[in-house]
């Protein structure tokens, strides 16, 4: 019997550990990352060192446990990555996944070797199980405490932290091999990473394929779409590394796959995601801390300190520099992507690769890494807001939106019903303002359902539902949101004559004849702000466009959405008010060929 009882209260505590993770979620919102080391403690103190007493030094299980929320985090990370956001700054991303990697792993290495009294191969191994960038912390912090980068800023850094786990995972493992066997070679390295890169990626793009292929043609029952989804993840991961390929970077890829096409459930899916990896992470917290010896800590606490404080202020810095010297970031950029160098779960896990081994400094690297995880997490994670706010690359914390429902659609995927409640203070109540790509379809009022032509005019109070394309449904919201109180037009904006932010540079200068390089083609006039003023934009902000003024119009958020034209004075001598007639064609031209805002 008492057998039994152990089990009900492994039960009990286990259950009791779910519904505080769920509970957790809410105070992670205004925490962020640092709020994990509280299961980190937990599992401290539930270990033989601490009141619980809990014996436990089952690596194989925690190895296990933490490759899966690893999968899991990542494929969580390229779902909800939009490809088209990150295509401009795939070079950077790459060189500081891979070669950021390998110059902190060196850079950290000397100092490891004098201050902990390793060989240099061991002194390398402690450098790169550190080395990378932790992407369920990057992204806790980017997206769950609600912090807006500068597009480029942001979508580096996601792009980053979900592909350099990978090369951090291959080069620690081939440290690891390097001192149990003795021996290697450059050319048994290179053939193995491209093995893996090569196979990895091979294996995400046909399991995502197979997967969108299953989710659009097969029909699961309601509720086991989401389910379907993250076991197939799994699969892929499992897949890639039976076959000696990168199984991370494939559940990446493949994560990225699904979430830039068309499927069936993306929102259920995205929804269940998050809980799945947030669950995954306070586990993986849990059972690391349980590993902890504190009385080990308190021997190499000294040593470690310096190793992280290396790290952060020294390694992480000139690599990224070094990494980011051919493209075009400025200084304010490249220091704050060198801070964001969060370490996390993924540092304490590649530590228990050696210990799963049985190398002879195992504990070591376990407890260095734990130890520069804590520094990291409280130290940059706590001031990275602050930090993005003294280097101008963040913009004001945007206001909650408005509650969106979304609705799939059967038998299609290229539409959802999205529906929102008319706020007095809207774009879209104020002006009638609405995207071409999407279509009112009917409209709540009364508890009556009404088409839109009965509804005319939709007033605030209703309810409108309208028809739009999965992947624009969020864009809708600014729309939608409260605006604030503006000011009389300035005449010599020319009044209302005004462009979405969401319109790009390429469509403005097919009107308007203006030059515009072919990179800032697809920029949206938003982007546009954000990438080239130094500081957040505010009402009034100018920036030229050859002949062409844009000024920020109104700003939402932290960012431009009304863009207004300030056209040239003079005009080939023209008369003016021959010359504004001119512009109005052109202007009236514009909004005839995107179909409004």
């Amino acid at each position: 019997m008492a057998s039994l009882d152990q089990v009900s209260i492994v039960i009990l505590l286990g259950a009791a550990l779910v519904m505080a993770g769920i509970l957790s979620s809410l105070l992670a919102l205004r925490f962020g990352a640092p709020l994990l080391l509280v299961f980190l403690a937990i599992g401290m103190l539930a270990g033989d060192s601490g009141p619980g007493q809990i014996g436990f030094d089952d690596v194989r299980s925690t190895y296990l446990v933490g490759s899966v929320a690893l999968a899991l985090i990542l494929f969580d990370g390229g779902l909800r990555t939009r490809f088209q956001s990150i295509r401009a700054v795939l070079a950077p991303s790459m060189a500081l996944a891979t070669i950021g990697v390998l110059l902190t792993a060196m850079i950290t290495a000397p100092v490891a070797r004098w201050v902990l009294d390793l060989s240099w191969t061991e002194a390398l191994l402690v450098g790169a199980v550190v080395a990378s960038t932790d992407a369920a912390a990057v992204f806790l912090l980017v997206h769950t405490q609600g912090l807006r980068l500068r597009p480029r800023v942001g979508a580096t850094l996601e792009a980053e932290s979900g592909t350099n786990d990978p090369f951090a995972v291959f080069l620690t493992l081939m440290l690891v091999e390097l001192i149990s066997v003795g021996e290697s070679s450059a050319w048994h390295v290179a053939l193995e990473f491209t093995r893996e890169a090569v196979f990895g990626a091979i294996v995400g793009m046909i399991g995502g394929r197979i997967v969108v292929l299953a989710l659009n043609r097969v029909a699961l029952p309601q509720g086991l779409h989401a389910p379907f989804v993250t076991t197939a993840a799994l699969v892929i991961f499992g897949a890639a590394q039976i076959a000696h390929a990168s199984g991370f970077l494939a559940v990446y890829l493949a994560g990225i796959m699904i979430g830039n096409r068309p499927t069936r459930a993306h929102n259920s899916v995205v929804t269940f995601l998050d809980a799945a990896t947030w669950l995954a992470q306070i586990v993986m917290f849990v059972l690391l801390g349980l590993l902890v010896s504190p009385q080990r800590l308190v021997v190499s606490v000294v040593p470690a300190v310096i190793v992280a404080l290396v790290l952060m202020l020294v390694a992480r810095p000139v690599a990224v520099f070094l990494c980011l010297a051919p493209f075009r970031f400025n200084w304010r950029e490249k220091s704050f992507i060198a801070w964001t160098g969060l370490r996390g779960a993924v540092a304490i896990f590649l530590a228990s690769i050696p210990m799963l081994v049985g190398l002879s400094k195992a504990s070591l690297y376990f407890d260095v890494a734990f130890v520069v995880v804590i520094i990291s997490l409280l130290l940059q994670g706590w001031t990275l807001a602050a930090a993005a706010r003294r280097l101008h690359v963040a913009l004001p914390r945007a206001d909650r939106g408005p509650r969106r429902v979304e609705l799939d659609l059967p038998g299609q995927l290229e539409q959802q019903l999205v529906g929102y409640s008319v706020r007095p203070k809207s774009l879209y109540s104020r002006r009638g303002l609405i995207p071409s790509w999407s279509k009112p379809t009917l409209v709540i009022r009364d508890q009556r359902i009404l088409s839109p032509a009965e509804a005319d005019p939709v007033v605030p109070g209703d309810y409108i539902y309208l028809l739009a394309p999965p992947e624009k449904a969020e864009a809708l919201d600014r729309f939608f949101v409260d605006m604030p109180p503006g000011s009389a037009p300035d005449p010599h904006l020319l009044g209302d004559f005004v462009v979405s932010g969401e319109r790009t540079l390429g469509e403005l200068a097919l009107i308007y004849g203006v030059p515009v390089d072919e990179e800032d083609a697809k920029l949206t006039l938003a982007d546009y702000f954000d990438v080239h003023l130094d500081h957040a934009p505010n009402e009034g902000a100018t920036l030229d466009l050859d002949s062409i003024v844009l000024v920020a119009r109104s700003i939402s958020g932290g960012r431009v959405n009304v863009i207004g034209l300030r056209l040239p004075e003079d005009e080939e001598g023209a008369a003016p008010l021959t010359r504004l007639g001119a512009w109005r064609r052109k202007l009236s031209e514009f909004w005839s060929s995107v179909a409004g805002i």
